[in-house]
């Protein structure tokens, strides 16, 4: 399983975002190290990256809240919690569900 970390230093909220993406990966029995963090420091990187705003998370490539047709660039985005609320990180449920899956994806189960 790969799980990806963007981020763009402008935006104040990655920091709390790759803690709470690192203890859902302990939570699940998976070693929080192996996140690979990835600055996003240009328009043209954000383009490339397909990076529709700080912080991005992917796990095997799927985004773990998926955005429609935002444009990339370099802004911080915004998630919305299973609550209803507005968030500049991702429910920590969010992450948990999408390890899961992806962790019975790669182990053959459903």
């Amino acid at each position: 399983m790969r799980v990806e970390f963007l981020f763009w230093s402008g935006c104040p909220s990655h920091p709390q975002a790759l803690a709470d993406l690192r203890r859902a990966m302990a939570d699940a029995g998976l070693d929080p190290g192996e996140v690979s963090v990835r600055e996003i420091d240009s328009e043209a990187g954000a383009e490339v990256a397909e990076f529709v705003g700080s912080p991005t998370i992917r796990i095997d490539g799927a985004d773990v809240q998926p955005t429609g047709n935002e444009p990339t660039g370099l802004t911080c985005r915004v998630y919305r919690r299973r609550d209803g609320r507005i968030s500049p990180t991702p429910d920590p449920a969010d992450l948990r569900d999408a390890l899961r899956a992806a962790s019975a994806t790669a182990t053959g189960r459903s």
